[in-house]
């Protein structure tokens, strides 16, 4: 029996004898299916190829976890810290022993969760690695959990992991799409782990909302105003995506203006520079 990982976007399936016909969350119009057809990977195929783990400080209390060379989608992992223990988002597609060590070194972790299918990972993996530590998956997204285990909790709306820190719904890009809202962060500003919920540009200084970002598919005005609506009743003037871009300073205000010139453009009022 073998535990089988995409190899597009390197979410783990259950142990089975023989490799599943297909991903399901490839095949859903917000990812892809190489040209060549569907593949797989395992653990033991990953660590013959080399596959490192890498930890590095971001900021003080929020550590990087990415692999190199980069496993199916490439996300990099955010390891938030608090006083009570700390939170795992969006977890990478590949955990061995050495990897899941030095994560502890920075305290016991809480939890692990992810902003959304696309970022699943190796979760339970993860987890086991962990102490069986739980999984927190949105209740709107929990369909798309390709390898169900009792170590996942589903959520609904805002769940409080620590003092400081917990996740909250905002919705677009999956229904469930989650943000995490660290609190202490960014000296006391507080930091916003948006996911692909919210995307920001090259220099951080707008963001943008799409329901696919490979194939190119919008969001309505109606439903980026939600969204934004949902994040502007948090607190926070940080913003990090799932592939280490971020918003430095006054996100909440970029949000909010990006999304205005976003709903501009899809409802049609700069039709005629176009």
């Amino acid at each position: 029996m073998t535990l089988w990982i995409c190899a597009t976007c390197a979410v783990e399936h259950p142990d089975t004898a023989e490799p599943p016909t297909e991903c399901a969350i490839c095949a859903d119009e917000r990812q892809w299916v190489p040209r060549s057809g569907q593949k797989w990977t395992t653990f033991g195929d990953l660590r013959a190829a080399g596959v490192r783990v890498e930890l590095h400080e971001v900021e003080p209390g929020l550590v990087a976890i990415t692999s190199t060379p980069s496993v199916g989608i490439g996300q990099q992992c955010m390891l938030v810290q608090t006083p009570a223990g700390n939170l795992m988002f969006d977890p990478i597609g590949y955990v061995d022993d050495e990897a899941a060590a030095r994560v502890l070194s920075f305290g016991p972790v809480l939890g692990i969760a992810a902003s959304h299918p696309h970022m699943y990972g190796a979760q339970v993996s993860w987890s086991r690695a962990l102490g069986d530590v739980p999984v927190f998956v949105n209740e709107a997204d929990a369909a798309w959990v390709q390898r169900p285990d009792a170590v996942i909790q589903h959520f609904t709306g805002t769940l409080e992991v620590a003092p400081g820190l917990s996740l909250h719904t905002l919705g677009g890009h999956f229904p469930g799409s989650t943000a995490a809202l660290w609190s202490d962060g960014a000296g006391g500003r507080g930091v916003l782990l948006a996911g692909d919920a919210i995307f920001p540009n090259p220099n951080g200084r707008w963001v943008s909302f799409l329901r696919s970002y490979p194939n190119m598919l919008p969001l309505s005005a109606a439903t980026v105003e939600r969204v934004v609506s949902r994040a502007s009743t948090l607190r926070f003037d940080r913003l990090y995506n799932n592939f280490g871009r971020c918003v430095p300073d006054d996100a909440a205000a970029v949000v909010r203006s990006s999304a205005d010139r976003y709903i501009a453009w899809v409802r049609g009022d700069h039709d005629d520079l176009t």
